[in-house]
């Protein structure tokens, strides 16, 4: 597009090494424009060009352009950046989030909504404490209806635009008893009488202010000439519905993203504000950006291969600037120790050939998986942090449980206690832990005895001495319990009991569902220890192992952390069915879920700059238990042109070396099994096994082919006898290791063990 007025030099000098599509998503300053930015294509780079262009080229002053980014650190780095382009100094910008740029409207106009200009935005304990007010004057029993899981609701009323008056009956449900609308009515009245907003606020009073004074978003649309969104596949309804708003006068509106990396549905982003963009805008412009400069072909390959099963995109093909690269190698392991000993090993072989630890990461699903990771590298002395989180052992509900044990080995344990004596909630208020410090002190006694001691006498009222009276009696019973069951056993109950569990099942917020994984993890990482003081011991030797040195170190962290980073090498953990893809993603959101899963495999393989290494298990501990693990349908879902698939030796009890599977373990015949194969083979009663390095498939009828009393052969717990054969699932009575329930195609016979 040739511009019709002179260009300034430093405008013309900004073009300089932009390649042919990202020239043009530059230039292209007039219309819509949708720029679909692939992984590692320069859109960083393309965002800030582009808006230092306009400025340089004359197009518009600072104040007239509206720039949307989705963090502060975003909107900071964008604004110091452009500003060093231009030489412009960036005060007055519209230069932000969506929230930030909602404030600064909502400021200028406050009092059209019923505001005064120095409104306070609340956090998220005020907004809660004032919905548990109103939901006690309505009578709403919040055991049955949590006040999370109400506001967690009008959140998403909110991310779509909805006042109260706009949700609808269908909507709203049985929420709160059926009163949900009338409480979210009630909330944001008792809000304007506070002169207060929420977060949701921010985007929520900007569209109702513009609905209600067309002259107001006259103002606005005729001010901002340019809008410029960044991250677009990421925004919600609302976010949106302003984009439409602001931009319907000079329709000069660039939206930047990727649908392939729309991983955030559940913060409510809608993917389809990307994908219908030319539904919106029958007359835009949409420039791709498929040249990378962060990964190699062969990455680039296998990424573009396996989104390549997503239905709806608006589709992409990646090329790398940087060459071939290695292959992306599968590599599949016994179990989650095994996994962990293997990147550990893979790691350490990378380091001594002088590749930094820094430009290494090991990507998971969940952050529960970490453990074994944290566990192995400390034990091996490998530096190593976890980024988007604390270390397991450091996270909220790991210290909350562990706290409960400690005080069930030793009682007088006074920082356990403090920690948990009102978690979940008891009743205990600021007057009762004063006057139980207080007696503690008095006495010297730790604060659990001083407690029993409380309950004795009339210094407390009746609720807060039912309270302590309550919680010591468990412990009592908790520790009795503690000479009968193992200390497996007894966490279960304990988390159980105390009702902590269920404080977390209640919780409805996006974080809820990891810590329940975090609390099922534990119990996993207790199974490998004789005794609960065995345990907690080797706790205490681990965070005292786990201090940050301040050198380089190994980055750990879930792949929804990983977006927008970049390392050398990646290790992508755990790709086993149900585990990922995520089957409580799956079973809540079906396809859709499927998909943005898949999406989130492609987002971590293309962190890797130079090698990607995938794995999975065959058995993973889960609740308690081993279970059999398949792989999951997105290693079948690789290209094999791009990926070679290995095995540990004898992985699923054939003589096999460790033979890689290779482009082979894709092919069809009556030797050979794919992934999928694999997975179908276990739902029908078939079984897989490797044998001269193929994959013989093995018919059982359906039966495990054994009985009880039969002499078995574990690779992982040895020796034991069948108790009981359903299908494929026996119970074991292993020698070493107690009873256990495993899938009957990872034993042999004892008499073919050798």
């Amino acid at each position: 597009m040739t511009d019709p007025a002179p260009i300034h030099p430093r405008a013309r000098a900004l073009l300089d090494g932009l390649n042919e599509a990202q020239h043009a998503a530059v230039t292209t300053t007039e219309g819509p424009v949708l720029v679909l930015a692939g992984a590692g294509t320069g859109k960083t780079r393309v965002l800030t060009t582009r808006l230092a262009y306009i400025l340089l080229a004359g197009k518009a002053q600072p104040k007239n352009i509206l720039a949307v980014t989705f963090t502060n650190k975003a909107a900071r780095e964008m604004r110091e950046r452009v500003a060093g382009m231009t030489g412009q100094s960036p005060e007055g910008w519209w230069l932000g989030t969506f929230h930030a740029l909602g404030a600064r409207m909502l400021r200028t106009h406050a009092e059209r909504l019923g505001l005064e200009r120095n409104f306070t935005i609340l956090d998220t304990d005020d907004q809660l404490r004032l919905l548990k007010q109103l939901m006690q004057a309505e009578a709403v029993d919040e055991k049955k209806w949590p006040a999370r899981a109400v506001m967690g609701a009008i959140q998403r009323w909110k991310d779509r635009g909805l006042t109260p008056d706009h949700v609808s009956d269908a909507d709203a449900g049985d929420l709160a008893g059926g009163r949900g609308i009338d409480l979210y009515r009630q909330y944001q009245q008792r809000l304007l009488t506070l002169n207060a907003c929420d977060f949701g606020d921010l985007l929520l009073h900007p569209l109702t202010l513009f609905r209600d004074n067309p002259n107001i978003l006259e103002t606005y649309q005729r001010k901002f000439q340019y809008i410029l969104v960044d991250e677009y596949q990421d925004t919600n309804v609302a976010q949106y519905l302003l984009v439409r708003l602001l931009g319907q006068v000079n329709e000069n509106v660039c939206c930047v993203g990727d649908d392939d990396q729309a991983i955030y549905s559940w913060r409510g982003a809608e993917v389809d504000n990307i994908v219908r963009f030319t539904d919106y805008y029958p007359n835009a412009r949409v420039i791709r950006l498929e040249e990378n400069y962060r990964s190699t072909d062969t990455i680039l390959g296998a990424a573009g291969g396996l989104i390549a099963n997503n239905e709806g995109r608006m589709g992409k093909t990646l090329f790398s600037a940087g060459g071939e690269g290695e292959v992306v190698r599968v590599r599949g392991v016994w179990d989650s120790d095994a996994e962990a000993r293997f990147v550990g090993e893979e790691i350490e072989k990378l380091h001594a050939d002088g590749h930094s630890l820094g430009e290494m990461a090991v990507l998971v699903r969940t952050g529960a998986q970490a453990r074994t990771f944290e566990e192995r590298f400390i034990t091996i002395g490998l530096p190593y942090r976890v980024v988007g989180g604390p270390r397991f052992y450091e996270r909220q509900e790991i210290r909350d449980a562990l706290a409960y044990l400690r005080i069930i080995q030793s009682p007088d344990d006074d920082l356990a206690f403090e920690r948990i004596v009102n978690v979940p909630k008891r009743g205990l208020g600021k007057k009762a832990m004063q006057t139980l410090h207080e007696t503690a002190r008095a006495r010297g006694i730790s604060l659990f005895r001083a407690a029993g001691e409380l309950i004795k006498t009339q210094e407390l009222r009746p609720q807060p001495r039912r309270a302590f009276a309550s919680l010591l009696e468990q412990f009592r019973q908790w520790k009795e319990l503690s000479q009968e069951l193992d200390h497996v056993e007894l966490t279960k109950r304990v988390l159980d009991e105390s009702g902590y569990t269920e404080m977390w099942q209640q919780d409805k917020s996006a974080e809820a569902p990891g810590r329940l994984e975090n609390l099922k993890e534990l119990t996993n990482a207790m199974q490998d220890f004789e005794s609960l003081a065995a345990f907690l011991e080797h706790v205490g030797l681990v965070m005292d192992a786990s201090q940050d040195d301040g050198g380089e170190q190994v980055t750990v962290m879930t792949l929804h952390s990983a977006k927008g980073l970049e390392f050398d090498t990646v290790f992508l953990a755990g790709w086993e069915e149900g585990l990922f893809p995520n089957q409580r993603a799956m079973d809540e959101h079906g396809q859709k879920g499927l998909e943005e899963e898949r999406r989130l495999a492609y987002v971590g393989l293309t962190r890797a700059r130079k090698r990607a290494i995938i794995s999975f298990c065959a058995n993973r501990r889960m609740y308690g238990s081993w279970n059999a693990a398949i792989p999951s349908r997105f290693v079948d879902e690789l290209p094999k042109g791009y990926v070679t698939v290995e095995s540990e030796p004898g992985l699923y009890g054939g003589g096999s070396t460790n033979q890689p599977f290779g482009s082979d373990f894709w092919e069809s015949g009556p030797s050979r099994a794919t992934p999928g194969m694999l997975r179908a083979q276990q739902r029908t009663g078939q079984s897989a096994r490797f044998v001269e390095g193929t994959v013989e498939v093995v018919e059982t009828g359906g039966g495990s082919g054994f009985s009880r009393g039969d002499r078995v052969f574990h690779r992982k717990f040895g020796y034991g006898t069948v108790r009981a054969a359903e299908g494929e699932r026996l119970s074991i009575a292993f020698d070493q290791s107690g009873e256990k329930k495993v899938m009957a195609s990872f034993v042999v016979a004892a008499d073919q063990a050798g």
